[in-house]
């Protein structure tokens, strides 16, 4: 099978996603789509000789039970723009190759993250990572939104002041907040590229950077539609049962009374009524 083109993934390339208000996810290059992963591990087959049917019956397979070699044949490349807070928590996906922009070498923008009306909220009582689900007031929301646009404005005019000044970039820029917006070319092949969307797309991951895996998850689905219904079906909606789970589950499925108590049949209870892994 020689080289693999995508009529859909092409008619994106290169376009602009806005995330938040400066951000962006763009879809700079690919390698491969369903058909690669199909001809991959199918590879004694030419192309063409299975229905669409039949092809997405065999990734769905794959997935199911973790063959994941196919997947790593598919590659996306992205160019992203975000805040650094979110730049600092992608990095963690270290299955990836990153280039990011350096501000040794640039003059970093005068571009920062401020959080909508709807995101601002106070800290939750029961996440210790986490906000608030309680919406706060428009006066409450426009307060905080104001001090962190003061805060990122003193902290930009100083540190253009030393640049002008002659200071070595890669010292100005230290006082530079995590909310200044940074960009970098970020490939990953698809199976770790569901990893990825399959952690960032769970409701315990921050909000800001839920909303890029969003637009990366549309991305995707023009490049390999095929894998990517069976990941969201498979990994993201699907929920994994420990073996004490299991057991419980069968029990209760005969009307038998559950062994688990307290916290741990509660999760049990709350995985079976809403089907989130929590």
């Amino acid at each position: 099978m020689g080289h693999c083109i995508v009529p859909e993934a092409e008619e994106i390339l290169d376009k602009e996603f806005q995330v938040l208000n400066h951000g962006f996810v763009r879809l700079v290059d690919y390698m491969g789509g369903d058909s690669r992963i199909v001809q991959s591990a199918r590879v004694s087959y030419g192309d063409g000789t299975k229905t669409v049917r039949e092809d997405a019956g065999l990734i769905d397979y794959l997935l199911r039970h973790q063959h994941t070699s196919p997947f790593e044949q598919v590659i996306l490349t992205f160019h992203v723009k975000m805040p650094i807070f979110v730049a600092r928590q992608w990095i963690r996906h270290r299955t990836a190759r990153v280039n990011e922009i350096s501000g040794r070498y640039s003059i970093m923008r005068d571009e920062f993250y401020l959080p909508a009306d709807m995101d601002v909220a106070k800290q939750s009582t029961d996440n210790k990572q986490g906000r608030s689900t309680e919406p706060v007031t428009h006066e409450y929301a426009a307060s905080i939104q104001d001090k962190l646009e003061a805060g990122q404005t003193q902290a930009y005019a100083e540190y253009k002041e030393m640049v002008d000044g002659g200071l070595a970039r890669e010292l100005a820029r230290v006082n530079l907040p995590l909310s200044l917006y940074t960009e970098m070319y970020w490939q990953i092949d698809l199976h770790n590229l569901f990893h990825f969307l399959q952690l960032r797309l769970e409701s315990h991951a921050q909000k800001e950077i839920r909303d890029y895996a969003e637009t990366i998850l549309e991305i995707t689905r023009k490049v390999a539609p095929l894998a990517t219904a069976s990941f969201e079906n498979n990994m993201e909606k699907g929920v994994r049962f420990s073996g004490e789970e299991m057991d419980d589950l069968r029990k209760m499925l005969n009307g038998e009374e559950p062994t688990l108590t307290g916290k741990k049949l509660d999760r049990l209870k709350e995985k079976i009524a809403t089907g989130k892994q929590l």
